[in-house]
């Protein structure tokens, strides 16, 4: 069960936030779905639902692995990935959509002195160009990425790696995400986590290990700053 508007979270005191990126500040999820399943239907690899939820949250090597052990080891990954790439670019010319709240929550955090960062799977080029489009590239104060680090999620390191460089202990970091992998990491960074989910929802373990599952970064606006 999700929290409703009027259930607000509970939130620790907390000194810093670290965001993820796709899914949780950037409404993207749903525009790479779409790309990823034509781009399969192109090479002849047909995409499925349970294939493609498996991917979100994870970075470039574990994407590869999945799909070879879905497809075989004769997937074209390489092609796949530069494919993927390239189009996104395309569809993200205009703009990338924010999520409901995330303007609004960064913009607060700002005002309030409160140091704020990006850990995301993505490769850095993918998310400053993402972020830029979006107009939130300016609003945070470090952006890690998985050039950045040299284990991505579920490990700790990129949420570690941010909190770092915030110079906050992960102890008191807040980290929002909206996938299993993001949340694992998160978790094992010693981080209170909410997960903020998209596509993929909660189950028992990862439920278990944040603190909420909520529907939207506004309701994690009110919670920090008691706006019911």
């Amino acid at each position: 069960m999700m929290t409703r508007p009027t259930d607000l979270l509970r939130l620790t005191p907390f000194q810093a936030v670290i965001f993820d990126m796709d899914g949780t500040l950037l409404d993207t999820e749903s525009v790479f779905r779409t790309v990823v399943f034509e781009v399969c239907d192109e090479l002849g690899f047909p995409m499925t639902d349970a294939v493609h939820l498996s991917m979100i949250g994870g970075s470039h090597e574990s994407t590869n692995q999945l799909l070879v052990e879905a497809y075989g080891v004769a997937f074209p990954y390489a092609l796949f990935d530069q494919r993927c790439r390239l189009i996104m670019g395309e569809r993200s010319h205009g703009g990338v959509p924010v999520k409901p709240g995330a303007r609004e929550l960064v913009g607060e955090l700002r005002a309030r002195g409160i140091p704020t960062a990006v850990a995301t799977s993505s490769r850095q080029p993918h998310a400053i160009t993402h972020l830029g489009a979006a107009g939130l590239l300016e609003l945070f104060d470090t952006i890690v990425t998985r050039d950045d680090v040299i284990q991505p999620k579920p490990h700790p390191e990129p949420y570690l790696t941010a909190a770092r460089r915030l110079g906050v202990a992960p102890l008191h970091c807040l980290a929002l995400e909206d996938s299993h992998a993001g949340v694992r990491a998160a978790h094992a960074a010693g981080m209170q986590t909410v997960m903020v989910p998209d596509l993929v929802h909660p189950n028992d373990e990862v439920r278990a290990l944040g603190i909420a599952v909520t529907e939207s970064l506004n309701h994690v606006l009110a919670a920090a700053f008691d706006r019911s």
